[in-house]
């Protein structure tokens, strides 16, 4: 709807709504039109380039070598392909929700990987399923158990002695499903309910296809595969204590069974006892989070409390061990590149590469709890980003590494007000202040760097003077109005006023702003990004935006996993927008590069950044620019900076 000021022809505002709340936004002196203003797709797009992150925190079966030497490994819904010596990616971005689980067909090219459900836009469960794809192409070779599955995938297996024809797959419902797929036709052989316990592996017997083994919460099943029909003999520990999980096995080239469980034993089950348990062998302290055989019979386990990686001899002789370092977290997984050289994903999302002389180095990093902060230095290609973890970590998106982290230190007493200013050369904090009595949502330097502004739940700005080359900072005024927590703010151009956002969508405009010029655009609500917003939204849809730096487009970051990317300026309602998909959770926040050759995402608890490449036209024609780089908004907050 718009309204009309008396004694104009050309309406001076329209309203938007939020909640069915009316928001007034004002139209910019230099639009003579608004009703036959065009929105348009942009003239630029995006291509995945590069994923950061490894989710080892609360997988299993995540990490597997190539012959192409490329590490497969997953994170949120997109399956990584890691040349290690190439130091490149390929993504296998066909899942819709996040990927939980894969399996490396005997041939070591196809690969099987299964996702869990996820939901739509309007909350609805989605249907989950596992999809069978070619490593060399990415092309999607077979789609199975849509309709099937319930929740998830949590474990799969292709047969080995058959040459893959099999494929395993035991899904997330409570009676955790057991099923067995001719997976080349797409025919389901056999379904069974396997237990209502917790299961974490599945795998054929390597010589016989129709014997499988499953483990999990308290127990591990042998079962037989006859005539379309699963029968299930439970293991019995008998005289050993029973473990409260039994965590990883694998098959010995004599065909024992060895089993991995919390109370940090291997447990031999003898095939010629019709796997009763031959032997108890002591191997970590805490729990046995993984096993791998080795071409020559050797076995790797790696270790949870103790983050130990031992290699045994076929009969369990300990031959050599290594210790990760505290910071990655223990064993999750452990992948076998040549005998010696290894690959070991951590619980605390963590790739590590090395050997046991040599030790091991981080070639895949990521955060390990929910994320939301994200900044783009100004002139050089690097990114900062912090979560829930409270790690500040710097990246380098051209050479896509972590290349320093830091744990800020938690005082509790100011816990939610604290404050710091980091050295991004010397890694030291230089400055710690505390404001208010809440959590701090958003900080930003004005333009010339002269002042900090800093928005608060208490529902204040919080202005101070910098100086000293950003090492000294004093308190300078603060900005009042909002009845609502500071949820996005930026600053004019001239650095003399700021534009804010908080979270009651209350928001009260000020029309003196209208023409002003913003140097970011990062604010949710505005005239010139109103056409993001979808009908209907409640006001929590769109957790972030921000304007490219040469104005000629707005990444969007939303709740429904997917980044878009709109025109800018966008300040009609249903204006069209590219959408991309990746992330496997609300995403949190994005950012332009410095000079727009790039876009960076983050999911909030898929704990995964994504960075794409912005592909097509370059800054844009100079008039859409000048109309871009005016705003009509600016809160009751967004008076001049004058240290009241």
């Amino acid at each position: 709807t718009s309204s009309f000021s008396s004694g104009q022809t050309k309406p001076a505002s329209i309203k938007m709504f939020i909640r069915g709340r009316p928001i007034t936004m004002y139209i910019p002196s230099n639009i003579l039109n608004y009703e036959e203003l065009r929105m348009d797709l942009p003239s630029q797009k995006l291509d995945l380039d590069w994923v950061y992150g490894y989710r080892g925190r609360d997988c299993r079966a995540n990490l597997y070598l190539l012959p192409s030497g490329e590490a497969v490994y997953f994170i949120a819904c997109v399956v990584v392909l890691y040349h290690i010596s190439n130091q490149t990616q390929r993504h296998y971005q066909k899942h819709t929700d996040c990927v939980r689980c894969l399996a490396i067909h005997p041939d070591k090219v196809r690969v099987a990987s299964g996702q869990t459900a996820g939901v739509d836009k309007d909350g609805k469960p989605l249907q989950p399923f596992v999809h069978i794809w070619d490593s060399k192409t990415l092309v999607t070779l077979q789609q199975i158990g849509l309709g099937t599955f319930e929740r998830g995938v949590g474990a799969l297996a292709f047969s080995s002695s058959d040459a893959g024809t099999f494929l395993c797959v035991i899904d997330d419902s409570n009676e955790h499903m057991l099923s067995v797929w001719d997976w080349n036709k797409n025919i389901k052989h056999v379904e069974v309910k396997s237990t209502n316990e917790a299961v974490l592996g599945v795998d054929f017997s390597p010589t016989d296809t129709n014997n499988i083994i499953s483990c999990g919460k308290s127990h591990v099943y042998f079962w037989t595969l006859s005539a379309c029909t699963l029968t299930k003999k439970q293991g019995i520990f008998g005289k050993y204590k029973k473990p409260k999980f039994v965590l990883c096995f694998v098959f010995s080239l004599t065909g024992d069974v060895l089993t991995g469980d919390s109370e940090g034993n291997i447990l031999t089950w003898g095939k010629s006892a019709t796997f009763q348990i031959m032997k108890q062998t002591r191997a970590h302290e805490g729990s046995v989070f993984t096993m791998c055989i080795l071409q020559g019979g050797a076995i790797l386990s790696g270790g949870g409390k103790d983050r130990k990686v031992i290699r045994w001899s076929a009969d369990l002789a300990p031959e050599r061990e290594c210790e990760i370092p505290e910071k990655f977290g223990a064993v999750r997984t452990i992948a076998d590149v040549d005998g010696e050289e290894l690959l070991v994903g951590t619980t605390r999302n963590a790739i590590l590469r090395g050997t046991f002389s040599d030790g091991f180095v981080a070639i895949v990093q990521g955060h390990v709890d929910e994320m939301w902060g994200l900044a783009t230095h100004p002139t050089q290609n690097i990114f900062l980003t912090c979560g829930n973890d409270r790690q500040v970590c710097v990246w380098n998106a051209e050479d896509h590494k972590l290349d320093w982290c830091t744990t800020l230190e938690v005082r509790e007493v100011t816990e939610n007000e604290l404050w710091v200013v980091l050295d991004l050369q010397t890694k030291e904090v230089v400055s710690d202040l505390t404001d208010g009595n809440e959590q701090l949502s958003v900080m930003r330097y004005s333009p010339d760097g002269s002042f900090l502004a800093v928005g608060s739940h208490d529902n204040f700005i919080y202005i101070y003077n910098v100086t000293e080359g950003g090492r000294r900072y004093t308190r300078f005024g603060k900005c009042t109005g909002h009845s609502s927590f500071i949820t996005h703010l930026d600053w004019s151009k001239d650095g003399k006023y700021i534009m804010s956002n908080s979270g009651d969508y209350e928001i009260l405009y000020c029309k003196a702003s209208k023409d002003r010029e913003w140097a970011s655009y990062t604010c949710v609500l505005g005239f010139h990004v109103m056409g993001v917003w979808l009908e209907g939204s409640d006001g929590t849809d769109i957790n972030a935006l921000c304007r490219s730096h040469s104005e000629s487009m707005v990444a969007v970051a939303d709740d429904f996993c997917k980044v878009h990317l709109f025109q800018y300026p966008c300040p009609k309602p249903k204006a069209p927008s590219y959408k991309y998909e990746g992330h496997g959770s609300h995403v949190t926040n994005v950012r332009f590069t410095h000079n727009d050759s790039h876009l960076l995402s983050m999911g909030g608890k898929d704990t995964c950044i994504l960075q794409w490449r912005v592909k097509g036209a370059g800054t844009g024609d100079h008039s859409k620019e000048h109309l871009a780089s005016s705003s009509s908004v600016c809160s009751s907050s967004s008076s001049p900076v004058n240290g009241t």
